[in-house]
């Protein structure tokens, strides 16, 4: 049987996890394969450490990534170390020097998937586990739903986010609370910035929307907004109107312009997306063929993601890949990037106002003036003695409207806090 070399560059969660399982299921892969995979190299930071694993033998292990760069034997680079520049650097010398490329850097694909593609050519690069861990989002873009014009895309991309709305919606927790728990259970790392901040859904996103519609952007170039701002009181209104909180990727083509956007969203507890708890992952994909079809696992974790990167493999060994982002050429010259200010929705306000007569009429002249139509409105009582919390649901409007209205509203003197501010997405 012909014999596959490979090169892993980082053996952690998701390293270990790789080696582990083309041991554990050796005779399955192959047979798929129709190729022995064989592990010839692994780059760690620390060697007596790794070896302890028993995962592999001890003189496989090496700190220099240039000894799996230059190793003319090896056939296939694993990259598995995260960051941008320094594990693009990595990449793009895998490629030049004549080995094909798996990685699962969602960071680095955000900023680079189209340098490396160019510097590709005809070398295969596999990314399945750069989006959704284990659920097979990637191939499904790229190659089953080819034929398809898609129309939308609605993903739960982030299983640490998705973990900490779900404990706030469905046992009260604040959001503090509900993020040490996550991160006492390991779904959260001590630094979780890029999980709630929106950016790690973002990267994902972007990859996906180049599959989808063939642009290009930049994490810089698109809404990305985090949940960190999401209190109880945010929740209980959900709950009373029949909504639930997620933080959703949306990808959405509206004649010849793209809206790419992650944020909160309020969705209506009935949909299939809103189904999606704790740290899964979920994604739906609408095309005009193929109509809406919906993508559901876990998003993260050693052997979920280690599953897409031996895809992966596998495909790269059957020699049946297809260029990288899944075209020869641009297929819709005419798409440009919708600008943030012009997206249209529906939205959700949370106010802390001052108790006393007028203040409904001074908040809803200035929403009335930016051309803004209320639909709901609920007023609670506050924990502070005369104050009020009032939440209020408009009519689609247009992003620039909403902002300005809610500068004007938060210099009012009677206004206590910020206003805040959650879209609400009719799926």
């Amino acid at each position: 049987m012909r014999k596959i070399y490979i090169g892993i560059i980082g053996v952690g969660v998701v390293g270990s996890s790789v080696i582990r399982i083309l041991k554990q299921n050796q005779d399955l892969i192959g047979a798929r394969a129709g190729v022995e995979f064989v592990i010839k190299k692994a780059v760690v930071r620390d060697i007596p450490k790794a070896q302890k694993l028993g995962i592999l033998e001890a003189d496989k292990f090496h700190t220099d990534i240039d000894s799996i760069l230059n190793d003319k034997d090896i056939d296939v680079v694993i990259e598995l170390i995260g960051g941008v520049e320094f594990a693009y650097e990595i990449a793009k010398k895998a490629l030049q020097n004549n080995k094909a490329l798996i990685t699962a850097n969602k960071a680095m694909l955000a900023y680079h998937r189209y340098d490396l593609a160019r510097i590709a050519k005809e070398l295969p690069i596999g990314f399945e586990a750069s989006v959704g861990g284990g659920i097979p989002i990637v191939r499904t873009l790229r190659d089953c739903l080819a034929s398809n014009h898609i129309q939308a895309i609605y993903g739960i991309l982030n299983g640490t986010s998705n973990y900490i709305l779900t404990q706030m919606f469905d046992h009260n927790k604040d959001f503090y609370t509900a993020l040490l728990e996550a991160q006492n259970l390991g779904y959260a790392e001590s630094d979780p910035t890029l999980d709630i901040n929106g950016l790690d859904a973002g990267h994902k996103l972007l990859i996906l929307a180049t599959l989808a519609y063939g642009i290009n952007a930049l994490p810089e170039d698109i809404l990305i907004e985090g949940i960190s701002d999401i209190t109880p009181d945010d929740m209980e209104f959900a709950r009373e109107f029949g909504y639930t909180i997620k933080l959703l990727g949306i990808a959405k083509s509206d004649n010849n312009e793209l809206e790419l956007r992650v944020h909160p969203s309020l969705i209506l507890k009935d949909c299939m997306i809103s189904k999606v708890g704790g740290v899964m992952n979920g994604v739906s994909v609408i095309g005009d063929c193929a109509g809406e079809s919906m993508y559901y696992g876990a998003g993260a974790g050693g052997n979920a993601t280690a599953s897409s990167v031996i895809a992966d493999l596998i495909e790269i060994a059957r020699d049946t890949h297809s260029s990288m982002l899944g075209f020869s050429r641009s297929f819709d010259k005419n798409l440009t990037l919708k600008s943030i200010e012009k997206i249209r929705s529906r939205y959700y306000i949370r106010l802390y106002t001052q108790d006393k007569p007028g203040v409904l009429s001074q908040i809803t002249q200035i929403l009335g003036d930016n051309n803004i139509s209320i639909q709901a409105l609920l007023q609670k009582e506050h924990t502070e003695q005369g104050m009020a919390k009032l939440f209020i649901s408009t009519h689609t409007s247009i992003e620039s409207d909403i902002n300005k209205a809610l500068q004007e509203i938060q210099s009012l003197p009677i206004v206590s806090q910020k206003p805040y501010k959650i879209r609400i997405q009719d799926l």
